[in-house]
């Protein structure tokens, strides 16, 4: 079989292809994790599902590895690859909104800012993530986790259908009567069986929401770690948010002399009724004096894109997770150890809650399988100079170690780090074995492995 040409392609596809010899090579192979420097042998810029399905075939006829770039915030750098294929979605943002139906379908580039966007004006939005620049794809396909989640379920429960290309070329429609076992698989699943081109998600009516950061002492950490996990329990479904070891950023509302010093954090987000919401987050304020807080009544794309301008693309990541079933005082003490020590303003640990809506789905019906889980933890080293990569993934993975006794065997696959891959069916637990039969059916050649990769075999 004859291999197809470059020259070939571009003639089969609408949006830009871009190889070494073009002048916009060195920016189009640039991912938001300036620790992943690679050099993909093309780049193609698609701008519909027909492009996608031109870049599919042309990487499975010519034998070459395939990236698909969504949003491009994959932390392991999983929307490249070295002298492979890109599929380049970041010009396929649309976002069409039904009001009367309460359904909203994205394209596969868009980002969570675009989203909110469209379905702001409204009235509405659906479970997203906590930084507006993450990519509505790469977040729902492994899960999604976010301010709504206890209100309304992961990104991926709120999945109503996706428009897909498979390693085959072929482009299917699914839901949950129509290839329904990959409507399962990609629900958590990742982007193992194929490229989305659209996401159709439900919508809820959330406008405004009341919340922000609250900042505290690191005397009161055990505290505040305490009386979360006890509050959070509980709470009213509407009331989320989520506890973090950061750095003060050198914002107004943080005294001056204070920036640049560790603190333990409560971000909070009340989405019930905004006259309730001062109510709601009394019980954070009880816990310990607040040093400083932005707090108030806000649009919910606000809260969502509320962290945006501190973490830009060109940083170091390196980030470690874990589901945790109980925050024991074992594991409290592990964070304390650890968390003051946070070695970068950019980088944080958070400890996101997971229960509440999120519960109310079986761990068999997505692909998501810790629904017993009650937090999933991310220790997220994120920092602008490479010549403190040694020192601040050191911080990581000490800290993750501390950690990991006093947690589940899995993760969050969102937050996993490209070292990563021995952890793969355990971050998918009784549903690994199912994920590969689908993985099987729908990619047997594994085309789709540049990810955290479910093998067919």
């Amino acid at each position: 079989m004859v291999k197809p040409s470059t020259d070939q392609l571009r003639e089969r596809v609408r949006g830009e292809v871009v190889t070494p010899d073009d002048a916009g090579y060195d920016e189009a192979r640039k991912v938001y994790n300036a620790m992943i420097d690679r050099r993909p042998a093309v780049v193609v810029r698609c701008v519909n599902a027909g492009d996608v399905i031109a870049v599919v075939d042309f990487a499975r006829e010519s034998g070459l590895d395939l990236a698909v770039r969504g949003g491009g915030h994959s932390v392991p750098g999983f929307g490249t690859c070295d002298n492979g294929v890109v599929a380049d979605l970041s010009s396929m943002r649309g976002v069409r909104v039904d009001p009367v139906a309460r359904t909203a379908r994205a394209e596969g580039g868009a980002t969570w800012g675009d989203f909110d966007a469209a379905t702001h004006a409204f009235g509405l939005a659906t479970s997203g993530g906590i930084l507006s620049t993450t990519g509505v794809g790469g977040l729902t396909l492994g899960g999604g986790i976010g301010y709504l989640t206890r209100s309304r379920g992961l990104s991926c429960d709120n999945l109503v259908s996706a428009d897909m290309v498979t390693a085959d070329g072929r482009f299917l429609m699914v839901n949950e009567k129509e290839h329904e076992d990959l409507f399962w698989a990609i629900r958590g699943g990742g982007g193992n069986f194929g490229v989305v081109t659209s996401f159709e998600f439900r919508l809820g009516p959330v406008r405004n929401v009341y919340g922000g950061p609250m900042l505290f002492e690191l005397d009161h950490a055990a505290a505040v770690l305490g009386a979360y996990r006890e509050i959070i329990a509980d709470a009213p479904e509407q009331l989320s948010g989520f506890p973090a070891f950061q750095k003060a950023p050198p914002l107004p509302f943080i005294p001056e002399n204070r920036h640049g010093e560790p603190f333990v954090m409560i971000v909070a987000c009340w989405a019930g009724p905004l006259d309730q919401g001062e109510r709601a987050l009394q019980p954070y304020h009880d816990i310990a004096p607040v040093v400083a807080e932005y707090v108030g009544a806000m649009p919910y794309p606000a809260l969502n894109s509320a962290f945006d301008a501190l973490l830009p693309p060109g940083l170091q990541h390196y980030w470690k997770a874990n589901f945790v079933n109980r925050l024991t005082d074992a594991a409290v003490q592990a964070h304390l150890e650890y968390g003051p020590k946070v070695p970068a303003l950019q980088s944080a640990v958070h400890i996101y809650p997971v229960n509440g809506a999120c519960h109310r789905v079986a761990p068999e019906d997505t692909a998501f399988a810790y629904r017993d889980a009650s937090f999933a933890t991310v220790i997220a080293g994120m920092w602008p100079d490479p010549a403190d990569n040694e020192h601040n993934i050191a911080w990581v993975r000490d800290y993750y170690a501390a950690t990991a006794p006093h947690s589940e065997a899995g993760g969050y696959v969102n937050f996993m780090a490209g070292d990563d891959q021995d952890r793969v069916r355990a971050n998918y637990g009784p549903n690994y074995d199912r994920l590969v039969e689908v993985k099987r059916t729908y990619d047997p050649g594994n085309l789709f492995h540049v990810n955290q990769n479910i093998a067919p075999d």
